[in-house]
């Protein structure tokens, strides 16, 4: 059984997928706003939860202040925004902030569970044991562990996707456009300044600055050097 935290401050959405999460496997607990939330998620319950729904708009704390205490505090716990802003701007800064995934309100809870079951897929080690390596950068695709020179990196799921891509074909470019989708994460609908936050925020935790691993091909796209740092 998989255990969710709601967070928002609209308690009829947890009335409204409460049962219908619970016939599809999933037990969903209920936080009004994000300090209460942070404390489901805090001192002796650590690790209780898989993953967490987390509303932007809120009194008190905003989403995106609970997403930033969250990736402090919790690491790479899979967080999922839910928001009823369309605005691009608001869903670049949630994914840029570590959120796996964005779901615009209103939704539907069928909508909601086959996203939720995907960033579990994503985030749930695989059987197999490969890694795959370029430019001192090692992936552990069972593990989704990440280091660099022999130095572990924390990245979250989307970012993780992202390098991934890259790694698997090093040395070749892959447009801006497309990137997304050769992470396998089509299912993130935003526009091409995501794809440019993230590949920002991958050089800053790979520690190149200026980049040598991940190089801009401009107006194209990215591409993962198969060499090492000044051709190692």
């Amino acid at each position: 059984m998989i255990r969710v935290l709601l967070i928002d401050d609209d308690r009829r959405l947890f009335e409204l997928l409460e049962t219908y999460l619970a016939q599809n496997g999933v037990t969903l607990a209920y936080a009004p706003d994000g300090p209460k939330g942070l404390a489901a998620l805090g001192g002796g319950q650590s690790g209780a939860y898989d993953a967490v729904l987390l509303d932007v708009m809120m009194p008190q704390m905003d989403g995106l202040e609970v997403l930033r205490r969250i990736r402090v505090e919790k690491g790479a716990l899979p967080v999922i925004m839910l928001t009823a802003r369309g605005d691009e701007t608001d869903r670049v800064v949630g994914l840029e902030l570590g959120a796996d995934d964005y779901v615009p309100k209103p939704f539907s809870p069928r909508e909601l569970l086959a996203r939720l079951r995907a960033v579990m897929r994503r985030g749930r080690p695989e059987t197999s044991d490969q890694r795959i390596s370029a430019a001192g950068i090692s992936a552990d695709l069972g593990t989704r562990e990440v280091s660099v020179d022999g130095r572990v990196v924390e990245l979250t799921g989307l970012e993780f996707d992202i390098l991934v891509a890259l790694l698997k074909r090093a040395g070749r470019v892959i447009p801006r456009n497309a990137l997304l989708a050769e992470a396998g994460r089509d299912d993130v609908v935003v526009g091409e300044r995501t794809v440019d936050v993230h590949i920002s925020r991958l050089r800053k935790k790979l520690g190149d600055d200026p980049p040598q691993r991940i190089k801009t091909v401009r107006g194209v796209g990215y591409v993962l050097s198969r060499e090492g740092v000044n051709g190692a």
